[in-house]
């Protein structure tokens, strides 16, 4: 069989750049979709809170440098959920009950509940968190387990109603303006 070289050198070419995109480098993987699975009993608090403390809302990384921050409580569940652990942590002042939500959402997010957004509202001692679920989540919020509700809808309560400078009372769950009813 008679090849023309300039068809045979394109197909080596075409051939060394698919065996180089299927390369893999020794850098660990980073993915932008967390954690699938729910906290296991290997995953001690120290982690926790050491992952608590690196997460960033949008807002933390532009304002962070130049604005005040204030050190506010986070709960969140334990690895039976059985009881909310406390934790310390510094946001932005300006925005601290918007920032603590996000903190607590990130945690809880997996590859099958996926929020793409949030809004908090906080009028007369009640706040309204109006969660947004992304159209890729594979659930639903009525779909979560009771300790996937205890961990997020118990860890978000509590933290509103227990950082008293926030003077919250009572904490509402809706989907778009929608209540959530679990």
């Amino acid at each position: 069989m008679n090849m023309n070289p300039k068809y045979l050198l394109s197909l080596i070419i075409l051939a060394i750049a698919a065996a180089a995109s299927s390369c893999t480098s020794n850098l660990p993987e980073t993915s932008t979709t967390p954690n699938a699975s729910p906290p296991t009993s290997t995953q001690n608090n120290t982690q926790r809170e050491a992952k608590l403390n690196n997460i960033q809302s949008p807002t933390d990384t532009s304002k962070a440098a130049s604005s005040k921050t204030e050190n506010v409580t986070l709960y969140t569940s334990d690895v039976q959920c059985q009881e909310l652990l406390p934790q310390k942590v510094t946001v932005p002042a300006t925005e601290s009950v918007t920032s603590a939500v996000g903190k607590i959402i990130e945690e809880q997010e997996t590859a099958d509940l996926s929020l793409s957004g949030y809004r908090v509202n906080v009028k007369n001692g009640i706040a309204t968190v109006d969660l947004r679920l992304s159209p890729q989540s594979k659930r639903q919020f009525t779909s979560l387990s009771s300790c996937e509700q205890f961990a997020l809808f118990g860890s978000l309560r509590k933290t509103l109603t227990s950082n008293s400078q926030w003077k919250i009372q009572e904490v509402r769950f809706t989907e778009q303006g929608e209540e959530i009813i679990l």
